[in-house]
């Protein structure tokens, strides 16, 4: 039961960072900018690439598919480096973990970097219930035929 809720749990803070994002694309790549560390060129694609990975990868974890979790494992990893750099930097700029608005209400790397830290234990706790369990997620074919069975 404990690995279900953190599963659903981590995976719609994930559809939901990636959705609000994907909502304020502009206000994500000015953030995106900030921290100085994408090439010009390339904002764009990240700025729309980052959320629908997150989106993708959050809905695939509450959904039980594999390789979701490994997706959004990296993904913290990612996040956790590019905020300690911000944190480093002493960079006051907002963290871009949910929206624009976030800047207003947070306005702290350091208190995202933390809260990316216990998402990353959390993501850590349901591997090590994975293997202890020795259960497999589903491949996205085995949810097309448990849907199609379904409507039958």
């Amino acid at each position: 039961m404990v690995a279900l809720l953190l599963r659903t749990g981590l995976g719609l803070v994930f559809a939901v960072s990636g959705a609000l994002k994907l909502a304020d694309l502009h206000g994500f790549a000015d953030i995106i900018v900030s921290y100085g560390l994408v090439p010009l060129p390339l904002i764009d694609a990240v700025a729309i690439g980052l959320p629908a990975l997150e989106l993708l990868a959050g809905l695939g974890l509450i959904l039980d598919i594999r390789g979701s979790l490994g997706t959004i494992l990296g993904l913290l990893l990612l996040f956790c480096l590019v905020l300690w750099f911000g944190i480093i930097q002493e960079l006051t700029i907002d963290c871009g973990c949910f929206s624009s608005e976030e800047i207003v209400e947070q306005n702290s790397l350091r208190r995202a970097f933390y809260r990316d830290l216990v998402f990353l234990g959390a993501a850590a706790f349901l591997y090590f219930w994975r293997w202890k369990a020795g259960r497999r997620p589903r491949s996205v074919g085995d949810l097309w035929r448990m849907l199609s069975k379904q409507r039958s």
